[in-house]
């Protein structure tokens, strides 16, 4: 098993796209009910929100799920800011450990965490 938490932030017409990228999965068939997007968003930065447990050979979907996310463009071009979505996940595997995953600048890196999350791999 691994464990799947993390977040993204965006804006409004990015957040409509994450909602219908989440959306066209078939909730039956995945782990899409991990996805939680607060109902009351108070400020200009939009919150999407991942956490559950899944099957490693079901990590595949999740991160192309995140790619696919990361793909959605700013939607106000501003040459000082990168405005496309970005967030930061971490993944316990049972076998392989924790992994760091980062969503910016329109792709996904994926490294060892930079800070210590151990206590979170337990």
């Amino acid at each position: 098993m691994v464990s799947v938490r993390g977040w993204l932030e965006c804006d409004d017409g990015q957040l409509a796209q994450i909602r219908a990228i989440v959306e066209a999965d078939d909730p039956e068939r995945t782990y899409s009910g991990g996805w939680a997007f607060p109902a009351r968003q108070y400020n200009d930065v939009k919150w999407a929100f991942y956490g559950g447990n899944i099957r490693a050979v079901s990590l595949d979907w999740f991160e192309e799920r995140l790619r696919q996310i990361a793909r959605i463009p700013a939607s106000y071009q501003d040459d000082e800011y990168d405005e496309r979505p970005r967030g930061l996940f971490l993944i316990s595997h049972d076998v392989d450990g924790m992994s760091e995953w980062r969503i910016h600048s329109g792709g996904l890196e994926i490294g060892l965490p930079d800070g210590d999350y151990r206590y979170l791999d337990a």
